[in-house]
């Protein structure tokens, strides 16, 4: 009997370490008792996620974080009886509106990704929440001068080892990759790309766009991570020549306001303007728009590009509004879902550690302990084999 199968249950059969943790916190209840209030991007790869913690025992309120929430997902989960706060939207006060409405509910767990409901949290404090787990260094950013507010255990999934190789470098290189290919369908090959930031992220990026035959440059206001970059082989030009070369901008740094209004005189003609971190700030769309340079405007809206045309004749291109890419635009896919697998079930067992009271005050806004990186590795590697 032929039955229409729809993308989430081609994504929850394919997390395979998630379905092996799932099965074995039905057994044990881990979460049995304890609301978890999640803020993290809503699509078909965090159902697996929230799923496993349902089976934990766990009650779910969730919302998502801005523009990515993706509807099917939304009525999936709601279908599963969890609560969803959560719509498809870039406005920023209705995402608010969303984050204050998971809060209200006083869960015991807080699954954070970028540290919206940690922030809130620390100036609104309840008794009730034990701690959690933040997913980026956007979030571990800002919530470290909050540490004396939170005083609760808060492990960051993006200082774990794996988070780091398995996630940001390949996963995200690749999909920021794909993502521009999705939404310009245009070559790669020859074109000057500039990546702004040579993380973990950045190095995937870079590494990326290289194997399609670009010409790579590489920009951090580091110099011993620019040295790295230029030992792997990347350009590493001075700012206004990284800019004023490239086809195709990437921002990846988790800082605000790197490619801003002031760098318009520098653009190229028909630069791409891209970027992949977590807050829609990297790039300062709005400046770019409200530029008295700036003569007229297009707009792609299915495709999710819009090109701002300046009084002397330059186009500049910028994809999914200066959102994160691989999240943004036309049929957004996000992260392999092997990488995903393996970064959620960081997130199962770190959230497992803390409600079996596993850490105290003094992990606080720390990275994932090193026996769950290595547990989670064995366990992927078993499968693996």
């Amino acid at each position: 009997m032929e039955r229409q199968a729809t993308r989430i249950d081609w994504i929850g059969g394919s997390c395979r370490l998630l379905n092996a943790t799932a099965t074995e916190f039905r057994e044990t209840q881990p979460f049995e008792g304890l609301t978890i209030g999640t803020g993290i991007h809503l699509e078909p790869k965090t159902v697996a996620l929230l799923m496993t913690l349902k089976a934990g025992g766990a009650r779910l309120v969730c919302t998502g974080n801005l523009n990515s929430t993706q509807p099917a997902t939304v009525d999936f989960l709601r279908a599963e009886g969890l609560t969803v706060f959560a719509t498809q939207t870039t406005d920023a006060e209705a995402h608010h509106q969303s984050l204050e409405a998971v809060i209200a509910e006083k869960p015991d767990l807080l699954l954070d990704n970028g540290g919206d409901l940690f922030a809130i949290a620390a100036e609104r404090p309840y008794p009730e929440l034990l701690g959690g787990t933040e997913e980026t260094t956007s979030g571990r950013t800002r919530l470290m001068p909050l540490r004396d507010k939170l005083s609760m255990p808060i492990l960051v999934i993006n200082d774990s080892p794996i988070k780091q190789f398995a996630e940001n470098r390949h996963a995200v290189g690749q999909s920021l990759f794909e993502s521009y290919m999705r939404f310009t369908n245009r070559s790669t090959n020859g074109k000057r790309v500039t990546v702004f930031g040579y993380g973990a992220c950045g190095k995937g990026t870079a590494a990326c766009f290289r194997n399609a035959y670009s010409q790579v440059s590489v920009v951090d206001i580091d110099p011993v991570t620019l040295l790295e970059a230029h030992l792997d082989g990347f350009l590493t030009p001075l700012w206004e020549q990284a800019i004023s070369s490239a086809d195709v901008l990437v921002t990846v740094t988790g800082h605000p306001d790197i490619v801003t209004a002031k760098d318009l005189p520098l653009l190229k003609d028909g630069v791409i303007l891209m970027n992949g971190g977590h807050f829609p700030t990297e790039i300062d769309v709005a400046a770019f728009r409200n530029h008295p340079d700036v003569a007229g405007r297009s707009v792609y809206a299915v495709d999710g590009i819009e090109t701002l045309h300046l009084k002397d004749g330059r186009a500049i291109h910028i994809l999914g509004g200066g959102h994160m890419a691989n999240l943004a635009g036309p049929r957004p896919l996000g992260n392999s879902v092997e990488s995903m697998d393996l970064g959620f079930t960081l997130q199962a067992r770190c959230l497992e550690r803390i409600a079996r009271r596993g850490a105290g005050a003094d992990a606080c806004v720390v990275p994932v302990p090193a026996d769950i990186d290595a547990a989670v590795a064995s366990a992927y590697l078993d499968l693996a084999r």
